[in-house]
């Protein structure tokens, strides 16, 4: 009996051993699946593939919903208003708070609180990021309650910190008053972007910058239109080309203006204008810096939208303080430098009028004879 069982067991291994053959087979390749590295994928294309998957898209903030109307009395909204209509916006950059009185009643639509004009006035220290988040928040608060319908685009240097400060920087800024800033990719211990030596962080925490903006911009109650701006350094650091990549990232992760820093050509410009298209493109002009000094109309015709001049005050001022101080020193009188201002004409200036008459309308008699 046990011959016959040998015998039935030995024609069933024969009739089994191909299905046993194919299923060892199936296992083995299951098990160098398993443990075969996965293709190697290029980190910046990773990060293309990502973004272009998650294109950040708000209808209310479409530029068709800014074309026609009356310019707002939110600086926010005008600003938007502003980049939606034709013209080019033309953002003188300030300093302070005389400097602020001065691009108003000069009659321009539109100021720039320059990064290295607040640390020069505030703190007498160059561009290095010395100054805080409080300190741009303070001066930008002051400038944009001179004529809170006039929009005031903020430097916000890296967003000062992480995504949580970036966070930060947007809701403090919207807060008192600020249309719009730009943060750029440069490291933590950033310089003026006209300056040698500059650094850049990498493409996947430049827009980790710009979509904490865009998410803290848009959770703020009532939805608010104040406006993102990316900026770019890398042009000097990595070239051109990867400059262009990483603000048509930028656009894609949210930013509403797209910001290329230290452009050397016309060429150049025209050609990132076109690449960029239909985003806004903002230009820095600097006396001397890396960027030729365009005029307004020139930058028009090259495509710009927003031209913006970031030391024209505290350069001026420079100039004008150590001729009047070296006249001083020279003559022992401010006389020639005054240049026939008594201080009731500089006060008409810093907004004399307006206040008598708000006191005046008060009931106030204090100011009756100034």
């Amino acid at each position: 009996m046990s011959s016959l069982f040998q015998g039935l067991w030995a024609s069933l291994r024969f009739i089994l051993s191909p299905v046993t053959w194919l299923f060892s087979v199936a296992a083995t390749e299951d098990i160098l699946r398993a443990i075969e590295p996965p293709p190697k994928i290029n980190p910046a294309q990773k990060v293309a593939d990502n973004d272009e998957n998650k294109k950040y898209h708000n209808p209310r903030l479409d530029p068709k919903n800014y074309l026609t109307g009356p310019l707002s009395l939110n600086p926010a909204t005008r600003l938007r208003q502003l980049l939606a209509r034709p013209g080019i916006i033309v953002a003188p950059g300030i300093c302070d708070g005389i400097s602020a009185r001065c691009a108003i009643e000069a009659g321009f639509e539109c100021l720039y609180q320059s990064g290295a004009a607040t640390t020069a006035s505030r703190m007498g220290q160059p561009d290095l990021a010395i100054a805080t988040l409080n300190d741009f928040v303070e001066a930008g608060e002051m400038v944009s309650s001179i004529d809170p319908t006039v929009p005031v685009i903020a430097d916000a240097d890296t967003g000062f910190g992480g995504p949580a400060n970036v966070a930060r920087t947007v809701k403090q800024y919207a807060q008192v008053g600020i249309a719009g800033l730009h943060i750029e990719d440069q490291v933590q211990t950033k310089r003026c972007g006209h300056l040698m030596g500059k650094q850049v962080v990498s493409r996947e925490e430049f827009l980790t910058r710009i979509r904490a903006a865009v998410i803290a911009r848009d959770s703020i109650p009532g939805g608010s239109d104040f406006v993102i701006i990316g900026r770019t350094d890398s042009a000097q650091v990595l070239g051109m080309e990867e400059a262009i990549t990483r603000l048509r990232l930028a656009a894609d992760a949210g930013a509403d203006v797209c910001f290329i820093e230290g452009v050397k050509t016309e060429e150049l410009l025209r050609s990132t204008v076109a690449a960029l298209a239909p985003k806004p493109v903002l230009v820095n002009v600097i006396s001397g810096g890396l960027t030729p000094s365009f005029t307004t109309s020139e930058a028009e015709t090259m495509g710009a939208k927003i031209i913006i001049f970031s030391l024209v005050s505290c350069v001026a001022m420079v100039h004008g303080v150590r001729a009047a101080m070296k006249s001083l020193k020279i003559t022992g009188t401010d006389f020639s430098s005054a240049k026939g201002m008594d201080p009731k004409s500089f006060f008409e200036v810093m907004g004399l009028d307006e206040v008598v008459t708000l006191d005046a309308k008060a009931g106030g008699t204090a100011f009756k004879l100034v």
